[in-house]
């Protein structure tokens, strides 16, 4: 039943990335204040979600400790773009760019320690968010449009393959009741 209830905040998660990408692409040249709002909402519910699963029954050990410092990573960057929104495209290119590199590194890391199937689209997700923070902190001067292209494209590919994930999960629980049953 948990595992079930893990999947659908998997894809939760997942469907506000894409949410938060799609807006991000739609209004490229919105301002670095609104661009720091939507940021820090999007970071605060996916450091929450994070968190809500670190505390499944399932979830022990190293697997825990990297959802919970994932989710903890998740609420802080979110907390500084909602409690300074007024900072500039610079210093949001460099928040996102930080936030998305340790990110990754703890996606794959978390890709390393669960060993199931499918553990390879988390290390890709992984993988993407790393190349996406290193491209804006190379280029944090390239301006609200820019970057705002390059988070709607990130959060998209991101929440295509959270989905994906989501969805392999929910098959393969299915699998596993029927031939239990």
């Amino acid at each position: 039943m948990r595992s079930r209830q893990d999947v659908w905040w998997q894809a939760l998660r997942g469907a506000a990335a894409i949410v938060f990408g799609l807006l991000a692409l739609a209004w490229p040249s919105v301002t670095a204040l609104a661009l720091a709002v939507l940021f820090g909402v999007y970071a605060l519910t996916n450091g929450t979600l994070n968190l809500t699963g670190a505390f499944s029954r399932d979830k022990a050990g190293k697997a825990r400790l990297l959802l919970v410092l994932r989710g903890l990573l998740g609420i802080a960057a979110g907390a500084v773009a909602l409690l300074l929104p007024a900072i500039t495209a610079l210093a949001l290119a460099v928040v996102i760019g930080v936030w998305a590199v340790a990110t990754g590194v703890l996606e794959i890391g978390t890709a390393v320690v669960v060993r199931q199937h499918g553990r390879g689209l988390l290390a890709v997700v992984g993988v993407l968010s790393i190349v996406a923070g290193v491209l804006l902190l190379l280029r944090p001067d390239v301006g609200a449009v820019a970057i705002a292209q390059v988070i709607g494209a990130y959060a998209i590919v991101v929440g295509a393959l959270t989905l994906a994930e989501a969805w392999r999960r929910r098959r393969s629980a299915a699998k596993t009741e029927r031939h239990a049953g």
